[in-house]
């Protein structure tokens, strides 16, 4: 049974979350403040955390940061906040996903199954991509550049993986983002822009002059064929 960390401080709705998610299937924990959510995520490290941003105690923000810093558990953020640059700043630290309230609860535990089902699966039989000195395990769900293993988080791996797969092909921002979230996504195309950054940030040697994942303007981006 996979457990989910709802980290909220509106009673009435972690209610309702915790309803609806057991209901699916899943054993929850919840929290109130940033603090001792990160508290409880660090003694319990469950298989996802539900985050909202505006949190006493600690900021959800800073919350993604310490866990992202330590695990790659998959965060999906629940946000009231309309700017555009606050659902940006969380997905540069490391968040898989967000949800702007109000929302629906089906669509939460349909946001968190297809997160949960993306970040545990795996080929049937062992597939590894390779370029340069980068090295994909498809099936160990796993990335290595010149041996050394590259700390990624789900959403990360998947679009690697789906720009890889297809070296030279340039991919748009909605196709990255039904690679990399899925169909239950419903978000801001331009939001992929944060993750390629994070992930150029971890793949590249240099990421101002990439070598794997290059810029197509207009377009979106595709994966160097030589890797180099």
């Amino acid at each position: 049974m996979p457990t989910v960390l709802i980290v909220e401080d509106e009673p009435e709705l972690v209610k309702v979350l915790r309803s609806y998610l057991e209901q699916a299937g899943f054993s929850v924990l919840s929290a109130g403040r940033g603090d001792t959510g990160l508290s409880l995520w660090e003694q319990k490290r469950p298989d996802l955390v539900l985050l909202d941003l505006n949190l006493p105690g600690l900021d959800g923000l800073d919350v993604a940061r310490e866990i992202r810093r330590k695990s790659d558990t998959p965060i999906i953020m629940l946000t009231a906040r309309v700017e555009e640059t606050d659902q940006l700043i969380g997905l540069e630290l490391g968040a898989d996903d967000y949800i702007a309230k109000p929302f629906s609860p089906k669509l939460v535990v349909a946001r968190v199954r297809a997160l949960l089902r993306r970040s545990e699966a795996a080929p049937s039989t062992p597939r590894v991509l390779r370029a340069a000195d980068l090295e994909i395990d498809l099936e160990g769900h796993a990335v290595r550049r010149g041996g050394d293993l590259l700390d990624l988080t789900p959403t990360e791996f998947n679009l690697l993986a789906a720009l890889a797969a297809q070296p030279g092909r340039a991919f748009s921002r909605l196709q990255l983002l039904e690679a990399g979230q899925g169909a239950a996504y419903e978000g801001y195309e331009r939001t992929i822009d944060a993750h390629i950054k994070n992930l150029r940030a971890k793949l590249e040697p240099d990421p101002k002059n990439p070598k794997y994942i290059e810029t197509v303007f207009g377009v979106g981006y595709r994966f160097i064929r030589s890797g180099g």
